[in-house]
């Protein structure tokens, strides 16, 4: 292998990264399923562990033309800072993926046409796995995506062989007036030090 392959595996490589952050943890993955797509049950097929990401005997493709929509739910809501695809190549390679962020269902083809997408990204005919980074604003409190692919470079159909997620998931803040549990066997010492307080301040003075 010459120097300049080193070179751009090497970039190819940064580029991608590694699966510290990746949500594959917590996308509910019983919950995914498909629209437009030759065996409805390869939607799930696409979501796949870090170190299947390059596989290519599992994959999802559309059925009467090339738009296929994927709907992916997760387990507690997240920021999602950048998708990774692995797309089919030649005249399978999807052009175009449209993000639409928290819908409950799946976004169907008419509601594609009729609401505006999270984003709308042109993709890149990569062999690999390829990183698109994401608007952070955009999807920093994610609990559903819908992906629309369309437009492949033959126009009969598109292949997907793997999607992921980076980003980090959002800890539920806690109420400001969440109230402190005393164990019992403090109860009594926590009401003796109350009427001290209480004594204590009705005997402070007021500045003025």
């Amino acid at each position: 292998m010459s120097s300049n392959d080193d070179s751009e595996n090497s970039a190819r490589s940064q580029l991608v990264g590694s699966d510290i952050d990746s949500l594959y943890g917590v996308i509910d993955k019983d919950k995914v399923y498909g629209l437009n797509l030759t065996v409805p049950e390869d939607a799930k097929a696409v979501v796949k562990p870090w170190d299947e990401r390059e596989d290519t005997t599992l994959f999802a493709e559309s059925n009467v033309d090339d738009q296929l929509i994927l709907h992916i739910p997760f387990t507690q809501n997240v920021r999602v800072k950048s998708i990774l695809v692995k797309l089919g190549t030649g005249d399978v390679t999807p052009r175009r993926l449209q993000i639409y962020a928290n819908h409950p269902t799946i976004v169907d083809f008419a509601e594609a046409e009729a609401i505006t997408p999270q984003l709308d990204l042109s993709l890149l005919a990569e062999a690999g796995v390829t990183e698109y980074p994401l608007r952070i604003a955009a999807f920093a409190s994610i609990n559903t995506l819908s992906l629309f692919f369309s437009e492949s470079s033959g126009g009969d159909a598109s292949r997907i062989y793997y999607v992921g997620f980076k980003g980090d998931t959002r800890a539920p803040r806690k109420e400001a007036n969440t109230k402190m549990v005393v164990p019992a066997e403090n109860a009594a010492q926590s009401r003796i030090l109350d009427r001290v307080m209480e004594k204590a301040g009705a005997k402070q003075t007021t500045a003025r």
